[in-house]
């Protein structure tokens, strides 16, 4: 995607792999590429290892998950002379178990880069243990971040701040059991810290509401906010037993990335979603003749180090 990878959430392409949805997206325009004036640049070495351990506690409705995995990378370059990471995954814990992971996960390789000229893709995710979906769509999120950042030219020195907008749903309704589902976000970028003594960049990247949401929202009662800004997530999952659960939320994202100031490579990272949540079931497709409402929140808190 041209920004494909702006808009890849967890719980999307959780629901991709799992349940062979098809997801689409749309996407804001780039600036154009950095170049080497900035500090916001990755400068590669062949061959040069990566070792990170991905960490994420969900907390949803009902219950709380935990995931650990391990990402072991290694810098390559194509054909072309572009240089990519290259990622294999092993490690993964589940609420503190220990997951065998088959063959083919094994052999899953993650391809990501923070060179100006790359283009994201999203992996087969259905080739892979569902339990890996979650750490490999977190580690590309982060990368998708930074990414987004470089290529921001007015990100040059700490303080400065670029607001970049969207607004256009994204949808993740597979016409049957999922009859509705989309969210909406924009982008609020900060260059945050420049330290040359630790040789470290701050950045915070910031998923938030846009003023006006194009999503779709059915009923009035939707229409009003959940938190203090547009309702940017909404869901209508048809039941069994007959009739719908309709839920219309706010969500969020903010992710501190700590990055090398020598070579631009990911240092640390932190990344928490929160989406608070107004939700009711109802008698038919209208949404209108419902039960009482309740509230709730979904959290993911992700760490990379």
């Amino acid at each position: 995607m041209t920004i494909q990878h702006w808009k890849i959430m967890r719980r999307l392409a959780l629901l991709l792999a799992l349940s062979g949805l098809t997801v689409t997206f749309s996407f804001p325009s780039l600036s154009p590429a950095q170049t080497d004036s900035t500090c916001l640049v990755r400068r590669y070495r062949e061959g040069e290892k990566l070792l990170y351990r991905i960490a994420a506690t969900d907390q949803g409705k009902e219950r709380v998950t935990h995931y650990e995995a391990q990402a072991a990378g290694e810098v390559r370059k194509d054909s072309a002379g572009a240089y990519f990471e290259l990622f294999a995954w092993s490690n993964l814990r589940i609420n503190d178990e220990r997951v065998t992971l088959p063959p083919a996960s094994l052999k899953f390789r993650q391809r990501l880069s923070l060179a100006p000229s790359y283009r994201p893709a999203i992996p087969d995710l259905r080739r892979i243990h569902p339990g890996l979906v979650g750490p490999v769509v977190d580690l590309l999120t982060f990368y998708a971040d930074v990414q987004l950042a470089m290529r921001e030219p007015a990100l040059a020195q700490p303080g400065d701040h670029v607001y970049v907008n969207d607004g256009n749903p994204n949808s993740w309704a597979d016409g049957s059991r999922i009859v509705t589902g989309e969210d909406a976000i924009d982008f609020d970028i900060m260059l945050a810290d420049v330290n040359p003594t630790d040789s470290v960049i701050t950045l915070v990247v910031r998923h938030v509401p846009p003023a006006h949401p194009a999503i779709r929202l059915d009923a009035p009662w939707m229409r009003v906010p959940v938190a203090g800004s547009p309702n940017n997530w909404v869901q209508v999952a048809s039941r069994d037993s007959g009739g719908f659960v309709a839920s219309v939320g706010n969500e969020t994202f903010t992710g501190s990335i700590r990055l090398s100031l020598a070579d631009g490579r990911v240092l640390t990272a932190t990344l928490d979603n929160q989406v608070d949540v107004f939700e009711r079931e109802c008698r038919d497709s209208s949404l209108t003749p419902c039960s009482d409402p309740i509230r709730y929140r979904i959290r993911r808190r992700i760490e990379i180090n």
